[in-house]
């Protein structure tokens, strides 16, 4: 069992960039793989981004690719999404997730754990 915290959110302009960041706890000494989801209101939760647990495989949605880039501190237990050229429709509030195992899924049936989430509004 792990316990994940997103920081970070908040309130930008378009083309402003902000990093959000995930910190877990619990049982981290377990093998995981993170992912970044978002959900804007009506609309379902949609994959980012996802990191791979020896953060040596990345993966990110079409509609972010060249703007966000995923990291992970292994020692810190911590996963960032840096949030570049952000755009309007980024606006959404953003889950960290995690599962046990080494690959990046893109549904969110495929993660065990969630955070509860941060606010990202971006202002045109």
């Amino acid at each position: 069992q792990i316990q994940l915290v997103e920081s970070g959110g908040g309130l930008v302009q378009a083309g402003g960039s902000l990093r959000l960041s995930c910190a877990a706890s619990g049982r981290t000494g377990s093998t995981y793989t993170m992912g970044w989801f978002r959900q804007a209101p009506g609309k379902e939760r949609e994959f980012v981004s996802g990191i791979s647990s020896s953060g040596r495989s990345t993966d990110y949605a079409d509609s972010v690719k060249g703007r966000f880039t995923i990291s992970r501190d292994n020692a810190k237990n911590t996963v960032y999404l840096q949030m570049n050229s952000l755009k309007p429709e980024d606006t959404a509030n953003y889950y960290c997730a995690a599962r046990i195992g080494s690959f990046v899924r893109t549904n969110p049936s495929g993660y065990d754990y969630w955070g509860q989430g941060t606010q990202v509004t971006v202002s045109s």
